[in-house]
């Protein structure tokens, strides 16, 4: 990652967390965007969304060269991400995409919240074992995961206003037509992110192997 893209991460995930929850701080029931059925299922929702906004804040601080020089703060700041953020966000998106009602949002946002925490398992353990570089990997991917929660809002709009010049939905239907795009949207987002990151790390190691392999050819040829 460019030395900017963890602030510019942080910036983002600071606002969207502050929209989402907004409407949730004062715990009303009727305020809720998301239709519930009673108390339990609202207290399952809200859950999962303090906790994303968790996760969301404090993933990019992991990335901050600054942060992860200081390996005390970096563990802290890691074990609350998965402890707080992930772990438990994870736990109820699975319950709250299976009470949705849409057959794509449960199959979806299920695969999305086990990949979550399969990798925040596997970033842990790779940690544990002190393999740094596969950590780093597997947090990049679990982030990916956690940025579901704002990519999806873009893609959704997105989605929408493409069919505009196809005549399927016109300027004034789409805040009527959202909501059907909501389960798009949400798939692609963790698909996509997942498919970036990926590209990244990919790119990064085959940089890192490169420059491995032109080091070992300047030793080779280097005079004794």
């Amino acid at each position: 990652m460019q030395k900017r893209t963890p602030w510019l991460l942080l910036v983002i995930a600071v606002v969207v967390s502050v929209v989402l929850a907004y409407p949730y701080l004062a715990l009303d029931i009727q305020k809720s965007r998301i239709d519930v059925s009673d108390a339990m299922h609202y207290g399952v929702l809200v859950t999962h969304i303090f906790t994303a906004a968790v996760a969301l804040i404090l993933g990019p601080l992991q990335f901050i060269p600054k942060v992860r020089a200081r390996p005390r703060i970096h563990r802290t700041i890691g074990r609350c991400y998965l402890v707080i953020g992930v772990l438990p966000s994870g736990l109820t998106a699975i319950p709250v995409a299976l009470w949705s009602g849409h057959l794509l949002t449960q199959i979806s946002l299920t695969t999305a919240a086990a990949l979550w925490l399969i990798t925040g398992g596997l970033g842990y353990r790779a940690a544990r074992r002190r393999d740094f570089a596969a950590h780093r990997n597997w947090m990049m991917r679990n982030y990916a995961l956690t940025f579901l929660a704002v990519t999806a809002r873009i893609f959704v709009p997105l989605l929408l206003l493409v069919q505009i010049p196809f005549g399927r939905v016109t300027a004034g239907e789409i805040g009527a037509q959202a909501p059907s795009m909501i389960p798009v949207g949400q798939t692609l987002a963790w698909i996509i992110n997942l498919a970036v990151i990926e590209a990244v790390i990919r790119t990064r190691r085959r940089t890192s192997v490169a420059v491995q392999r032109a080091r070992a050819s300047t030793r080779d040829g280097s005079p004794t």
